[in-house]
């Protein structure tokens, strides 16, 4: 593993056939969306085996929803940071093939990034667990939950709960960016949940550079990386961006 530094990212980047990024909690914290497992997160008031698992969902969903409530008026208040930015303006000019998300923000898409890998779905959006209706949010009355579908189904946010897989569109998405890419930038992840977890290994096996940005050191930076960017993913992210622009990108670069 090497400290870096945005310049040197950038070089990379410009030398790059095909770069993709791997994204966790990290690059929301600073658009006001606490990290899951943090201090400030939602796993330190309530207990994701009783909050967050499908299988209480289904057996308690009025207790469950007390959760999701709070989950969506944070979501709803955020907005993307420059490291969102950042990263559209790396697709913008031919230098990410796309981005594999960990999130269910919706930042990602809002900061004008188009190739997003939801890779735990997306809590904007809701669906009945049964007949997999969509139903738009304004149509839900947040005060009067549970919430049930026309068919009688309990209707969601379409993201994973755990115990749930992986919807397969979005497995199969995912390995082959990674599995494709000659670079991969993992930011505000300690990858350390599986599946996603196992994405920057197949990006290494296929010969790929691994980027890590990270506030500290994960399980991943001695093991995997190669390439280590300490510090706040909006100021690395748009520095980066900034010396590329001083390289000369011109968004001509084609990333297909």
């Amino acid at each position: 593993m090497e400290k870096s530094t945005p310049a040197a990212l950038a070089a990379l980047l410009q030398k790059s056939r095909r770069a993709a990024a791997l994204t966790g909690a990290g690059i929301s914290v600073e658009s006001g969306i606490p990290a899951f497992r943090g201090a400030q997160g939602l796993w330190s008031r309530y207990d994701p085996v009783e909050y967050a698992h499908i299988r209480a969902f289904m057996a308690h969903p009025a207790k469950v929803w007390t959760m999701l409530k709070e989950l969506d008026a944070t979501i709803r208040a955020a907005r993307p940071n420059p490291a969102h930015t950042a990263l559209a303006e790396l697709e913008r000019l031919g230098k990410l093939a796309g981005i594999i998300t960990q999130n269910v923000d919706n930042l990602h898409q809002e900061a004008g990034s188009a190739n997003v890998i939801e890779y735990h779905g997306n809590a904007h959006h809701f669906v009945c667990h049964v007949c997999r209706g969509h139903w738009p949010r304004e149509a839900l009355d947040f005060d009067q939950t549970p919430l049930y579908c026309y068919c009688g189904g309990l209707i969601r946010p379409d993201v994973v709960f755990f115990g749930e897989a992986i919807p397969e569109d979005a497995l199969r998405q995912a390995h082959a960016l990674a599995a494709g890419c000659d670079l991969m930038l993992v930011i505000g992840t300690s990858a350390a949940v599986y599946p996603a977890a196992g994405l920057p290994y197949t990006a290494k096996d296929a010969g790929a550079a691994i980027v890590e940005i990270n506030l500290e050191p994960t399980d991943l930076t001695d093991k995997l990386t190669d390439y280590f960017l300490s510090g706040s993913a909006s100021n690395l992210l748009s520095a980066t961006v900034a010396a590329l622009h001083r390289l000369g990108a011109k968004g001509e670069t084609s990333v297909q």
